[in-house]
């Protein structure tokens, strides 16, 4: 029973695979323009304009080298007509559109568009016609591709339109062409038009995407084109900052603070300032105020002249003095006496 198990559920995941179309669901790439991705307006034979025509990109011709009408038409890039530039855009272009017509697994579609909500994948159609609104869902998913294989014309009712919802982005919608494709008067289209033979814009209407002919004219009346917006995933920065900044803030700030403030401020302080204030201050007040309030009222040796060693001076001086008064008072009475005996 168990063998018989195993082999049952075996053949249960194979069946799952095969009938979940793996390979029909998985996402489409995108398709690679190449150089021609440069190019707003891209023809093989002309580019025809009138009036005050918009391309937000370049112009090119090739193999055809003219482009009339341009001005009043203005090219926010460059314009290439029949030039090395423009050849190598065309055979890009020519790649490119063997790409989207060659994609597989599609989906049939009837010819009307109007009214319809597409999700990402790869359509066929055998000559479409648009009326109304068309709504192209890229379920939440910015990069989604979408691909309109459309085997004869493309044709657009007057202010129709093709409107994106939940992040679809019109660099990656690819309207491959048989034939030709005719924008009508006022129209509101988004993608890239990969027609075979010729593109036609009738007055008024706009084109966010590129207007990419592979033989023939390239017609413009009063149109905008503007480069298509090619929107990115959303996933990839919302892992990157999450983990990086949670791991590393909270092990370095731990150690590091806790040690070093510690040790550092504690054995400093308290060495130096307990030696240096008890030596200086005590030495020096008490030597200078003793010896010198002493010597100055000592001073009773000034009457010394008479008094220590030379006790017995004053009493010898008088003395003497007095022996002279004597001698000098009998000498006086000697001449005296003498100057009366002569006279």
């Amino acid at each position: 029973m168990s063998a018989l198990t195993a082999v049952a559920a075996g053949g249960a995941a194979v069946a799952v695979l095969i009938f979940s179309g793996t390979g029909a669901s998985a996402a489409e790439a995108p398709v690679n323009l190449g150089t021609a991705a440069n190019f707003s307006v891209l023809a093989g034979s002309t580019a025809t304009n009138t009036g005050p025509s918009f391309l937000a990109q370049s112009l090119g011709v090739s193999p055809g080298n003219t482009a009339p009408g341009f001005p009043p038409g203005i090219v926010g890039g460059e314009i290439h007509l029949g030039d090395a530039v423009a050849l190598q855009a065309k055979n890009d272009l020519t790649t490119a559109y063997n790409d989207a017509a060659g994609r597989t697994p599609f989906t049939n579609l009837p010819a009307e568009l109007g009214g319809t909500t597409l999700t990402p994948g790869v359509y066929r159609i055998g000559a479409a016609q648009l009326t109304g609104t068309l709504t192209l869902n890229s379920q939440n998913d910015p990069a989604a591709v979408f691909i309109l294989q459309i085997d004869s014309t493309l044709i657009t009712a007057s202010n129709s339109s093709v409107v994106f919802i939940n992040g679809a982005s019109p660099c990656n919608v690819y309207w491959q062409v048989g034939s030709s494709a005719t924008i009508g008067t006022g129209t509101r289209f988004m993608g890239n038009i990969l027609a075979q033979t010729s593109i036609t814009m009738n007055t008024g209407a706009t084109l966010q995407g590129r207007a990419l002919a592979q033989t023939g004219a390239v017609t413009l009346d009063t149109n905008t084109i503007n480069a298509p917006v090619c929107l990115q995933p959303t996933g990839t920065p919302t892992s990157t900052p999450t983990g990086t900044p949670t791991g590393t803030p909270t092990s370095t700030p731990t150690g590091t603070p806790t040690g070093t403030p510690t040790g550092t401020p504690t054995g400093t302080p308290t060495g130096t300032p307990t030696g240096q204030p008890t030596g200086t201050p005590t030495g020096q007040p008490t030597g200078t105020p003793t010896g010198q309030p002493t010597l100055v009222p000592t001073r009773t040796e000034l009457p010394v002249t008479g008094g220590r060693g030379g006790g017995g001076l004053l009493p010898a001086l008088t003395a003497v003095g007095s022996i002279a008064v004597a001698s000098g008072a009998a000498l006086l009475l000697l001449l005296r006496r003498r100057r009366q005996l002569e006279s």
